[in-house]
């Protein structure tokens, strides 16, 4: 097995809260409205949403994937952290175990958020990961935190309380 690593940090003028809000706890809600041409839904399969829950996407007619199914490893509201593994689907491709992440917002100086993301790879034997398919899939999920970010500064109000 070899173990690799990524990790990212964006910066957002949106508050920390709000975004994990959003993003993390309201996800299942959100993303399908503001990415509708991408992800169909997002279920939870097993659990009521907090760590050792199941979730899954589906995506989008005419997407590359089909769906995936993910648990969430950790959830706290307190330290704006989030871990789930992925664990199922057209993403795990035949020589990769699973992929972790690890989802950390903290407040910025500005009263916006910084957003810390590790993801961990898991392959079974030797296989090496194809760099592309990580940088399209890291994208993929910028394209969708930007998409959250966005309705957020449109939606001042929302995911205050």
């Amino acid at each position: 097995m070899v173990v690799t690593a990524y990790s990212d940090e964006h910066t957002s003028p949106v508050s920390a809260s709000r975004i994990f809000k959003a993003s993390i706890l309201d996800s299942h809600n959100l993303i399908p409205k503001l990415m509708p041409q991408v992800i169909k839904s997002i279920e939870i399969v097993e659990g009521d949403g907090g760590a050792g829950s199941v979730k899954q996407i589906n995506f989008a007619e005419g997407s590359n994937f089909k769906s995936i199914k993910y648990r969430i490893d950790e959830l706290n509201e307190g330290t704006l952290t989030y871990k789930y593994t992925l664990i199922e689907g057209d993403a795990l491709v035949e020589n990769l175990e699973k992929i972790t992440y690890e989802v950390k917002f903290e407040k910025a100086a500005d009263g916006g958020a910084i957003s810390k993301v590790t993801s961990t790879y898991y392959t079974v034997g030797d296989f090496k990961l194809n760099e592309d398919e990580i940088k399209a899939g890291k994208e993929r999920v910028l394209g969708m935190y930007k998409a959250v970010e966005a309705y957020l500064i449109q939606n001042p109000d929302a995911y205050n309380a």
